[in-house]
């Protein structure tokens, strides 16, 4: 076989990832959040660039004759004049911005201004703060007497009568240091303080955990039905004092806005796509107008590098815009049983399914579902939320968030006093054609946190 040098020529097609490309893929898997800042960004780096009713007083030069002079000094005068400014009206309200402010006191600070209303010396001053400082987020006391003693160098019963004191205090059963002792301090609260009870939770309380509430009503001696109403009262406890006031001091709540929604008009399901999620933008008229009049050309190079990018990220804009319309119009064309019956019509559905039918890549419609939400007359839902696995049934294949919904509903109409064991429920599902394993019944009730039949029992 000869060996040797030459020139061909070739013609092949390749994909090259342009600057412009990667930008369209990263403003596709960009939320709404993301895609928003990204543009106010690029606003504010591109003079093209201009929100669609953009109510700036700029859009006013558009109608200044470019043929004439624009004097500058009366076009400020006209919108920014700040030789006048009118007297200020005293009748007129003013808004305080400080009333739309919110606070949420702390657990801690919440103690501690109860203590400051104690009648109490300085010393017990000192325990009292030392004790409510040693509170976790839960409402519980996690040091013990003792080692507050030693610490602070004075006596347990000094200590023991301050925390006697400081579990008085608002939450009930707060600085409790353990279950029975939060319980039973709540309970003590009561008006009418039920003897039973207080039984029940100094000698029974994993019997309670349990809800082995025959055994309990065995050894108390009571009748089973006042023991399952005494447990019924227990429940309604709160065993973690202290949690309300951090479930509200997380900080700031996120809300959703869908990118799209889905609307029921004369029994047909139409798609709205929400431009507050990708605001529409326009070309400025103004800087197009100085490329066609300015004879400087590093002026002119400047603003049509900057009119070329404002065009690739409007066209990115809008295809992002059709990509997310195109996902959302197959997913409503196979889950459209779900959009009718709710979450027990959803069926098996991939990404490749979606991806085939419209004729795009698999990554593709992954950066579409990824972090957008669609409002349905059912609820707000993650895209994602429609892409389920599937089980074979004598019906066909059932998703298994339906199979999920469909459990979840037998256990619902259950007699309360003979729950469904696994087995009956997989029985129940065979009838109607889900043909499952009792295991995977038993999984998907532990992933919809439902207890088993044993502790789902009521007595009474």
């Amino acid at each position: 076989m000869k060996l040797g040098y030459n020139l061909e020529l070739k013609q092949t097609q390749k994909l090259i990832m342009t600057q412009e490309l990667q930008q369209a893929i990263q403003l596709l898997q960009y939320n709404s959040v993301e895609l928003n800042q990204y543009i106010k960004n690029e606003i504010q780096e591109n003079p093209m660039l201009e929100l669609e009713g953009n109510l700036l007083e700029l859009e006013h030069i558009e109608e200044t004759p470019l043929e004439e002079e624009i004097d500058w000094k009366e076009f400020i005068e006209k919108y920014d004049d700040i030789s006048y400014k009118s007297q200020a009206d005293n009748n007129q309200e003013e808004y305080n911005y400080e009333n739309f402010t919110t606070y949420t006191e702390s657990l801690e600070g919440y103690l501690i201004s109860q203590l400051n209303l104690l009648n109490i010396n300085e010393k017990e001053y000192i325990i009292g703060d030392f004790i409510i400082h040693s509170i976790d987020r839960n409402g519980y006391l996690k040091t013990s007497v003792e080692e507050i003693a030693d610490l602070l160098d004075t006596d347990i019963e000094e200590v023991s009568s301050v925390l006697g004191k400081v579990q008085k205090f608002e939450p009930a059963g707060v600085a409790s240091r353990d279950l029975k002792e939060c319980l039973l301090l709540q309970i003590k609260r009561q008006e009418t303080i039920n003897p039973i009870a207080i039984k029940i939770i100094e000698n029974n309380l994993e019997d309670l955990a349990r809800n082995q509430i025959a055994r309990i009503s065995e050894e108390i001696s009571v009748d089973i039905s006042e023991a399952q109403e005494v447990y019924d009262y227990i429940k309604t406890l709160e065993p973690k004092p202290g949690k309300s006031f951090y479930d509200n001091n997380i900080g700031n709540v996120d809300y959703i806005v869908p990118d799209a929604s889905i609307e029921l008009i004369d029994d047909e399901f139409v798609i709205v796509i929400n431009d507050v999620t990708g605001p529409r933008l326009n070309i400025s008229n103004y800087y197009k107008n100085l490329i066609k009049k300015n004879s400087d050309a590093k002026t002119v190079e400047f603003l049509t590098e900057k009119l070329n990018s404002a065009m690739w990220l409007i066209k990115s804009i809008d295809q992002r815009r059709q990509t997310i319309y195109k996902v959302i119009e197959s997913i409503l064309k196979f889950q459209l049983d779900f959009f009718k019956t709710g979450t027990a019509g959803l069926v098996p559905l991939t990404l490749k399914d979606v991806a085939d039918d419209i004729d795009m890549h698999q990554s593709t419609v992954s950066r579409t579902t990824n972090g957008k939400y669609v409002q349905t007359p059912r609820g707000i839902y993650e895209l994602k939320y429609f892409f389920t696995r599937g089980l074979v049934t004598s019906d066909g294949q059932q998703s298994s968030r339906g199979i999920k919904s469909t459990i979840k509903t037998i256990i619902e109409n259950e007699n309360q006093k003979k729950p469904y064991s696994d087995q009956k429920i997989t029985d129940i599902l065979k009838e109607r054609g889900t043909d499952i394993s009792r295991r995977t019944v038993a999984k998907y009730r532990n992933e919809l946190d439902i207890p088993s039949s044993n502790m789902r029992k009521r007595f009474a």
